[in-house]
């Protein structure tokens, strides 16, 4: 039976390698400019960028003392179109804080997706992870952020690599989230991450995830660990819907929260798990029935792109409610 289970999960990673080649050979989506009040600005002197990435700044009016959130795209997305698209340029407008927006390089990746399975781009001062990094602190001195309350936060190879920062940046980002992402350590390899988005895995026990949390994170960090936020389609065929169950897993047990701490809500199909301890609400997961690959934009109106999908859920909103950014 297990073999059984190892070949479907071997085909299903054949067809997604499949969908993948034809994303990464397809036209590259053109930048829209931004529609508010604040300015696009790039930015080549943050640091020694070992992670070759491109640093965009959505900036805003008046941002001193604010927050500052890290986005990080998806595959074949370019970060300005995806800012735009998902509502939080539109939000950084309105509470004013700085967008960082790292966007890969088809040099590094065909695909442009952000490199979440090497251990050489999401280790400590390594590779895109310190690249990451450096923006943000740089970002932190540049505009006045405050800085405790910086977040970071991605869809699919950019929600894995945000979880990748937080396990290897605790002290400098206060919480994030995982728009179909995968768990910390899930991959070690190009090979295996394309199996674990097709099935999931592997089967491991809570305390195992959370060490391969821990085991990321500097030597003696001692806490607190960053709060997560998870949202999930159901009907998602690139990213297993098992990964967000491994996800949660991984954080609840990072914080000591268990499954007698949680609460479950049910509103319009939308199911929204939460894990609190005595300070607060820890890690949140959201499970959206029928919605496949993307991140959800509740109602709004959005020009045709890649991976950006209206759904029962604005992502964004749900999101910056749990960063606390009101």
């Amino acid at each position: 039976m297990k073999l059984t289970r190892n070949l479907r999960g071997l085909r299903r990673g054949i067809r997604l390698v499949s969908r993948i080649a034809k994303a990464q050979i397809a036209p590259p989506e053109q930048p829209r400019p931004p529609s508010g009040p604040g300015r696009m600005v790039t930015y080549s002197g943050f640091g020694d960028n070992p992670g070759r990435l491109k640093m965009l700044t959505y900036l805003p009016p008046d941002v001193a003392g604010r927050p500052l959130v890290v986005l990080l795209h998806g595959c074949g997305q370019d970060a300005a179109s995806f800012a735009a698209d998902s509502g939080w340029i539109e939000l950084a407008d309105r509470l004013h804080f700085p967008l960082i927006l790292p966007e890969q390089m088809e040099a590094n990746n065909a695909g442009r997706c952000f490199q979440w399975f090497q251990a050489s781009d999401t280790a400590r001062d390594a590779g895109e992870a310190a690249s990451i990094a450096g923006m943000t602190e740089a970002a932190i001195s540049l505009f006045d952020s405050n800085p405790r309350r910086v977040f970071i936060l991605g869809l699919s190879a950019g929600g894995a690599m945000a979880v990748a920062l937080l396990a290897a940046y605790p002290d400098l980002f206060a919480a994030g989230a995982s728009v179909a992402g995968l768990p910390v350590g899930t991959a070690q390899s190009g090979m295996q991450a394309i199996m674990r988005m097709a099935s999931g895995g592997p089967a491991l026990s809570a305390d195992v995830w959370a060490a391969r949390v821990r085991s990321a994170a500097p030597a003696g960090f001692a806490g607190p660990w960053p709060r997560l936020s998870i949202c999930q389609g159901q009907a998602d065929n690139t990213v297993a819907p098992d990964n967000a169950n491994l996800l949660a897993t991984q954080w609840c047990a990072l914080h000591g929260v268990s499954a007698a701490m949680m609460t479950n809500e049910v509103r319009d199909g939308v199911r929204h798990q939460t894990w609190s301890d005595q300070t607060g609400q820890q890690v949140e997961l959201w499970w959206l029935p029928l919605m496949a690959h993307g991140y959800p934009v509740g109602t709004r109106i959005v020009q045709p792109g890649r991976f950006v999908l209206q759904a029962p859920l604005d992502a964004t909103a749900a999101i910056a409610r749990f960063f606390e950014l009101d």
